[in-house]
């Protein structure tokens, strides 16, 4: 079976190719069953997302920091801009 995507390099194979057209992988050299399951990089079955998060990021939460006070500053000279117009 020729995959779509080249399990070792990632370049597009032609439907029926015999080779990979970038790398030269085949049947033999990587295009097997193992060999294309083990290219889609998916985690194992034991693999705990909570834990990986909290190994990655510390086990903070992210605290959103609210508009620095320049963009207050420039959305309040922006709207008395606007009244300043809409006045006159």
């Amino acid at each position: 079976m020729t995959p779509e995507i080249c399990p070792n390099c990632g370049a597009e194979v032609p439907r029926n190719a015999r080779a990979c057209p970038a790398c030269g992988s085949d049947e033999s050299t990587g295009w097997s069953e193992t060999s294309y399951e083990g290219g889609l990089d998916l985690p194992d079955e034991e693999f705990n997302y909570q834990d990986f998060v909290k190994r990655e990021f510390g086990g903070r939460t992210p605290v959103p920091h609210g508009l620095h006070w320049f963009w207050w500053v420039v959305g309040l000279i922006v709207l008395a801009a606007v009244l300043a117009m809409w006045v006159r």
